[in-house]
């Protein structure tokens, strides 16, 4: 470990690099404070300065009290509650009553699938978009969240197969525990996990238009200038809590406290799990195990639309650091940063192997029709991978000219066929290259309405000329018109880089079938 006055030179270069509006970071040792800064505005216009005890959404980090108050209720249910019978029966019953039977009957959905992002069911915040949602909307829990999982009728995995984020999970998992125990979550989150880890001031407040004061989140960059973020939607279970950084400083070190206790909720989500098939899974019950130059960390991320925030502990040093952005940089990257400063770690060094002209292009995955784009990286020997199209473009490194790798993916190039191993979501790709056709972007035999039944959603195309625009209609509304970008045969890409949650689910593939004739059905 190195002098405090090393640990202080790391969270001056950190904090320099991400500075924003404002931002806060601690870094909590052996069950202690060992140093924190805290720097800039909480309100910009207001001139509030950020300070330790201000508090902000800590955004899907609730994710992990969610299930540390799911295993302290099945260890230690209510009187009222044991003495209906088995508590996990009462919750496995509530799961299937909650869902529609073609996700429950025989498919051998379980409670921790969704705790361990395996469930297979996709995410409600991806799917508002096709409902019809602008970013900017409302969204109740109460009277829109119902609707949602009623239009849930498949999965796009059988559960346990897979890894896929979808934070519907936990708004379902919240929704169990509420109904089992008969009080609201934000009662049973401050009885059993904030008070004994001594957060004082954190408390669920679902309305994200609703939150304490007198913290704004801002979007933009230095360049572009920060405004105040509008957010307007509901969240309870797979976000909702607020905490100071002072309350994520009590929490870290409860946390080392219990991480010793084999019968500690904290040590049992932090066991390793398995898929399926007995690879190994990196999340389990709302944390993710992340790997920073060979050493294990255990946490997990926030984000919300103006906030980014990071909380990460790395068991075998009893260390543990908090970083929490009211703007939208990094956090994640900041965490890691912090880690590698603090820890005396080195990124290992690595050949350059220049990018073959072969990977550069766009793709498509046979089995899901999910458009991969490889382009080369910012530095030599690197390409970056795009699944979908995501904000979060994946660096891999090339081991040589036809093979790359990361710690989450390894790549192989095999003519116009790319192959992917998604390692963390125990996911294999094969994707052909797509090309594009002349004179395609003239095409108007794409406009037109398609609709999905399962969905409930109906797809708008319209333009022409070379300038086509999608939208959706669903049970949210009318959703705003994108711009369609041609990406090669029948395949187009649907703008999508802002939603009701943050970040936004990245582009959609749309790809056209045709009949013998060559008409678009």
């Amino acid at each position: 470990m190195p002098p405090q006055q090393s640990v202080e030179k790391v969270l001056d270069t950190v904090s320099r690099h991400y500075r924003g509006p404002g931002g806060a970071i601690a870094v909590i040792k052996d069950g202690k404070l060992l140093s924190q800064r805290v720097w800039g505005y909480a309100d910009i216009d207001q001139r509030i300065l950020l300070t330790p005890e201000i508090q902000m959404p800590i955004c899907s980090i609730t994710k992990q009290f969610v299930c540390a108050l799911l295993l302290d209720l099945e260890r230690n249910p209510p009187p009222e509650v044991a003495a209906k019978g088995d508590i996990q029966t009462q919750f496995t019953n509530k799961l299937y009553e909650l869902l529609r039977p073609e996700l429950t009957q025989g498919t051998g959905l379980t409670l921790q699938h969704l705790c361990d992002m395996q469930s297979g069911i996709r995410d409600y915040w991806a799917m508002t978009t096709l409902w019809g949602a602008h970013p900017e909307d409302k969204f109740s829990v109460e009277k829109d969240g119902p609707a949602a999982i009623e239009r849930t009728r498949s999965f796009h995995f059988q559960p346990g197969d897979e890894y896929s984020y979808c934070n519907v999970n936990f708004y379902i998992t919240a929704r169990v525990i509420e109904q089992v125990t008969g009080q609201p979550l934000g009662k049973l989150l401050a009885e059993r996990v904030l008070s004994p880890a001594g957060m004082t001031t954190a408390l669920l407040c679902p309305d994200t238009a609703q939150h304490p004061g007198p913290c704004v989140g801002y979007e933009g960059t230095e360049k572009t200038g920060y405004k105040s973020a509008v957010n307007r939607m509901e969240w309870s279970g797979d976000a909702g809590l607020v905490a100071s950084l002072t309350d994520m400083v009590a929490y870290e070190k409860y946390l080392d406290h219990i991480h010793s206790d084999p019968q500690s909720w904290y040590s049992i989500a932090t066991q390793p799990q398995t898929f399926n098939d007995g690879t190994p899974a990196k999340y389990h019950y709302g944390l993710a195990h992340v790997d920073v130059e060979g050493i294990n960390t255990v946490g997990h991320g926030g984000a919300l639309r103006g906030y980014r925030l990071h909380r990460r502990h790395v068991p075998s040093e009893h260390l543990s650091v908090v970083v929490l952005f009211n703007h939208e940089a990094d956090a994640s990257a900041a965490v890691n940063d912090v880690i590698r400063g603090v820890l005396g770690l080195e990124k290992p060094s690595r050949m350059d192997i220049a990018a073959s002209f072969d990977w550069i292009g766009t793709f498509l995955d046979r089995d899901s029709e999910i458009a991969i784009a490889v382009s080369k990286g910012a530095q030599a020997g690197e390409i970056c991978i795009s699944y979908a199209f995501s904000p979060d473009t994946e660096v891999v490194r090339l081991v040589n000219f036809k093979e790359a790798q990361s710690k989450s993916m390894t790549a192989r190039i095999m003519g116009d066929t790319l192959y992917v191993d998604r390692i963390g979501d125990n996911r294999k790709l094969e994707a052909r290259r797509i090309v594009p056709r002349e004179n395609a972007r003239e095409d108007i035999s794409l406009q037109g309405d398609y609709s999905c039944a399962e969905a409930d959603s109906t797809f708008h195309c319209s333009g022409g000329a070379g300038l086509f625009y999608g939208s959706f209609d669903g049970y949210l509304g009318r959703g705003p018109a994108s711009l369609m970008k041609y990406l090669g045969d029948d395949v187009w890409a649907l703008t999508c880089q802002r939603g009701l949650d943050a970040p936004a689910p990245g582009d959609w593939t749309l790809a056209f079938q045709r009949n013998e004739s060559g008409a678009i059905t």
